[in-house]
C-alpha cells in the first residue's frame, strides 16, 4: 500500500512554484470549466435536443460565459496587475491561464455563432420562426419598424457625444451599445458618439406575425439620422463591455457587514473592463477608439458574426410553442405525503415520525415536501422555533412568506441570510430586511466564511418535551430552481441530527470553537478529515474497495491525490462531475481505476452524493448527501453540511439513481485524461432524466412504507 500522506498545497509559498509533475497530475480549473460550457453548447448543436431548448442552451452558454469573465477572468487580470506569479496546482501562472482562456473562449464563441446562424436558425425557419436582418425585410416590414422606432424606441435613447467637452462615457457592464461615427457636413469634423440600448427594450423586436425577430440594434442603426439630425453617419457598430463584478469585502474591518456589501455592490458597477465584444465587421477606427478608451488589449476583443449577447434568446424560448420544447413533467408528490380518505391534509411531522423521508427534486415536488414542511411549521401551534439558512431564494419565495408568518405568530424564527452569495447579494439584502421587519432574527453570514449549507431545524412541542425535525439538502431553498436543478434532501427527526443541527445553528449565530457533531460532517471542521478517512479506509480493501462520488466540481488537489492513491491500491473510483474536473482519469500509472463522467441535459445535476462501499465495515456501505463540492473553498472557506443516509430503503433509492446515471448513454460525457467525449447512444438508449421521471411517477403511485 502506498503512503497515504499528501502534500498540503494550501500552505505553499508566495511564488507557489509547482513541481514539474503537477501538470501531469492536475488539470487547470478554468480550462476545465470552459470544457463544461462546451458540453452545454453541444446541447444547442444536437438534433436530439428539442428546437427551442437548443435556443435556451445558447442563452445559458452565453450567460455562463458572461459570469466567467466577470469573476474568473477578472480575478486573473487582477493577479497579473498585482504582479502575482503564484502557480495553480497544474503549474500555470495567471498570464499563462489568461492566454489559454482567451484562445479557448474565442473558439467557443465562434462555435456558438456558427450554431446559431447555421443549424438553429435554419431549423427555426423551417418551424416558422425567423431571425431577419434589416436587408431581408420588405418595404412594409421596414415601414412598420419605423413606426415602432418612433413610438417605442426613439423616446428612450440618449446619444452621448465624445469631444473635448464631453469625455468618453462610462459603459456599464453587459449593456448593449452602438458606437457611431458622425461627420459634420459643414466643417467636415468627425466625432464619435455612443448610444446605449436600454435594457428595458427587447433584445429582438418581434414582427406583427409573432414569428419573425429583428435585432434591436439593427433597427436603431437604420434610424441614427433621427438621433443625429443634420449630421452624416459614416459608421456604426454594436458592442458590449464586460466588467469585473467580483466583490471584495474586508469583513474583519467592516463594522456592519450589510453596509459593507451594499457599498461593494455600488462599486461593482464601476469595475474594470475585462472583455470587449464587437460585431465582426467593425471598422478599425471604431475598434481602436473603443478599445483604447476602455484600456483593453487586442486579445481582450472578441468579434461576433451572430448578434452580440445570445442570452437575449430567452425571449424567443418564451414563445408558446410547446411542441418545440421538452415534454412537460409535473413533479410528483411521494405516496407517503399524499392525502388519503382519513386525512385530507397529512401532517408532515407525523409522516417524518414514521420514518426518514428522502426527496429528489425536481422529480419529487418541492412544494409538497420542503415548502410544505416549513409551511406547516409556521401554522402549527406546537412549533416553537424555526431556524433556516438562505443562500439563494426565489423572488416569490413561499418559504420566506412562511417564515414571516411564523414570526408574526410569535414563534422564534432565525434566518441566516448569506449576503455574499454571488450575484444574489441585492436580492438577499432585500429578503433580509423584509424578514427583519417581520420580527425574524436575521444573521448575515459569518466573517471570513460563506454559509453555503442547506439546513432547516424545526423544534416542536411533543409529549413532555420537544422533538427536533430536520431538513438537510443539497440545493437551495428556491422554488424556481427546484423545478430545474436536480437535488436530494433528507427530512428526519433523528435525535442525533437534531442535536447536530442545534450545534450548527448555535455556531452560525453565536461564538463557538471546536464544535463536535455526532453525525453531520461540517466544513470547515470535520468534512475534509472525514472524507479523507473514508477514502483511505477503502484502500484497506484493495479491489473490493469502491468510492462513488457525484458533485458539481472536483478541484481540491489533496482530494484528487487521495483518489489517485486509492486507484493505485486497486480501489474502483467512479465519479459523476457535472462541471469542473481537475483530475486526470484513466492515465497509466496514475489513475487506471478512476472513471469520470458528466451528465448534461434537461435538468442541472446539482446534488452531491458520496458513497463508500466499506465505510460501515467490510461490505457495509455508507452514503452521504450535502451541500459541499470537493473544492478548496467548500472544504476550507465555507460552512457546509453533509448528512449520512442510514435507512437501507433510502440508501437503495440513492443507489438506483446512481445506477441510472452511470447507465446513461444519451446525456453522458466520458473524461479520459484531459479529453471529454460524448458517449455514443445505442438504439433505444437510456436518457437518465427521462428514466428518473418515470421512476418517480411510478413510486408516487405505489410507494408504501
Amino acid at each position: 500500500m502506498q503512503d497515504a500522506t499528501t502534500v498540503d498545497r494550501r500552505s505553499a509559498g508566495s511564488e507557489g512554484e509547482a513541481s514539474g509533475s503537477d501538470g501531469a497530475r492536475y488539470l487547470n480549473r478554468e480550462l476545465s470549466w470552459l470544457e463544461f460550457n462546451a458540453r452545454v453548447l453541444a446541447l444547442a448543436a444536437s438534433d436530439s435536443t428539442p428546437l427551442l431548448e437548443r435556443v435556451k442552451f445558447l442563452a445559458i452558454f452565453s450567460q455562463n460565459l458572461d459570469e466567467f469573465f466577470q469573476v474568473r477572468v477578472a480575478g486573473l487580470k487582477d493577479q497579473v496587475a498585482a504582479g502575482v506569479r503564484t502557480r495553480t496546482p497544474d503549474g500555470a501562472t495567471p498570464e499563462e491561464q489568461l492566454e489559454a482562456i482567451n484562445e479557448r473562449a474565442s473558439d467557443l464563441m465562434r462555435r456558438a455563432d456558427e450554431i446559431f446562424l447555421g443549424p438553429v436558425c435554419g431549423d427555426l425557419a423551417e418551424a416558422g420562426i425567423r431571425f431577419s436582418t434589416w436587408s431581408q425585410l420588405d418595404d412594409d416590414d421596414r415601414e412598420w419598424l419605423a413606426g415602432e422606432f418612433s413610438t417605442r424606441i426613439f423616446p428612450v435613447l440618449t446619444p452621448l457625444a465624445v469631444d473635448p467637452g464631453h469625455p468618453f462615457p462610462y459603459i456599464s457592464s453587459l449593456s448593449l451599445n452602438l458606437g457611431v461615427l458622425v461627420r459634420d457636413p459643414v466643417t467636415s469634423e468627425r466625432r464619435f458618439a455612443r448610444v446605449k440600448v436600454p435594457s428595458l427594450l427587447p433584445r429582438f423586436v418581434v414582427m406583427p406575425d409573432g414569428e419573425r425577430f429583428v435585432p434591436v440594434e439593427q433597427v436603431i442603426a437604420e434610424h441614427l439620422d433621427e438621433l443625429f439630425p443634420g449630421m452624416e453617419v459614416t459608421d456604426s457598430v454594436a458592442f458590449r463591455v464586460t466588467r469585473n463584478a467580483d466583490l471584495t469585502v474586508e469583513e474583519e474591518e467592516a463594522d456592519d457587514l450589510l453596509a459593507a456589501i451594499e457599498m461593494e455592490l455600488r462599486r461593482r458597477r464601476f469595475g474594470k473592463a475585462v472583455r470587449l465584444e464587437v460585431e465582426d465587421d467593425i471598422s478599425t477606427e471604431s475598434l481602436e477608439l473603443i478599445r483604447e478608451e476602455l484600456e483593453l488589449d487586442h486579445h481582450d476583443v472578441f468579434a461576433h458574426a451572430a448578434p452580440i449577447s445570445l442570452d437575449g434568446l430567452w425571449s424567443v424560448y418564451a414563445m408558446s410553442r410547446d411542441e418545440l420544447k421538452y415534454e412537460p413533467f409535473q413533479p410528483v408528490t411521494q405516496r407517503r405525503l399524499q392525502p388519503d380518505e382519513e386525512d385530507s391534509k397529512k401532517s408532515i411531522f407525523k409522516v417524518i415520525s414514521e420514518g426518514d423521508l428522502l426527496v429528489h427534486h425536481p422529480y419529487d415536488s418541492f412544494a409538497s415536501s420542503v415548502e410544505e414542511f416549513i409551511h406547516q411549521a409556521a401554522e402549527d401551534s406546537r412549533v416553537l422555533t424555526i431556524k433556516l439558512t438562505l443562500y439563494r431564494t426565489s423572488g416569490d419565495s413561499p418559504i420566506v412568506a412562511s417564515l414571516i408568518k411564523a414570526a408574526e405568530r410569535g414563534k422564534q424564527v432565525v434566518a441566516l441570510v448569506e449576503l455574499k452569495a454571488r450575484f444574489d447579494e441585492e436580492n438577499n439584502i432585500e429578503w433580509a430586511r423584509r424578514l427583519e421587519r417581520a420580527g425574524v432574527h436575521v444573521v448575515y453570514g459569518m466573517v471570513g466564511l460563506k454559509t453555503h449549507t442547506k439546513t432547516c431545524l424545526v423544534v416542536r412541542e411533543e409529549g413532555a418535551g420537544v422533538t427536533r425535525y430536520c431538513h438537510v439538502g443539497t440545493g437551495n431553498y428556491n422554488s424556481k430552481t427546484a423545478r430545474l436543478y436536480e437535488d436530494f434532501g433528507l427530512l428526519t427527526r433523528d435525535p442525533a441530527l437534531g442535536s447536530d443541527l442545534t450545534q450548527l445553528f448555535n455556531y452560525l449565530t453565536g461564538y463557538a470553537r471546536d464544535v463536535e457533531y455526532e453525525k453531520l460532517l461540517v466544513a470547515p471542521h470535520t468534512l475534509r478529515p472525514r472524507l479523507t478517512e473514508l477514502i483511505r479506509n477503502e484502500r484497506r480493501f484493495g479491489d473490493k474497495g469502491h468510492v462513488v462520488m457525484k458533485m458539481n466540481s472536483l478541484v481540491d488537489p489533496d482530494m484528487v491525490d487521495e483518489l489517485y492513491s486509492a486507484s493505485a491500491d486497486g480501489v474502483r473510483v467512479d465519479l459523476i462531475v457535472r462541471g469542473i474536473s481537475c483530475i486526470r482519469p484513466q492515465v497509466d500509472g496514475l489513475s487506471e481505476r478512476i472513471k469520470v463522467r458528466s451528465i448534461v441535459g434537461r435538468y442541472l445535476e446539482h446534488s452531491r452524493v458520496y458513497r463508500f462501499a466499506n465505510g460501515g465495515g467490510e461490505g457495509v456501505p455508507v452514503h452521504y448527501i450535502g451541500s459541499a463540492d470537493l473544492m478548496p473553498r467548500n472544504l476550507d472557506r465555507r460552512v457546509e453540511a453533509v448528512v449520512p443516509i442510514t435507512d437501507p430503503t433510502l440508501q437503495a433509492r440513492i443507489d438506483d439513481t446512481l445506477d441510472v446515471l452511470f447507465g446513461d448513454d444519451k446525456l453522458a460525457w466520458a473524461q479520459i485524461d484531459d479529453t471529454w467525449t460524448k458517449l455514443a447512444s445505442s438504439a433505444g438508449g437510456q436518457d437518465a432524466h427521462e428514466l428518473i421521471e418515470d421512476q418517480a411517477a411510478k413510486r408516487a403511485e405505489v410507494e408504501m412504507r
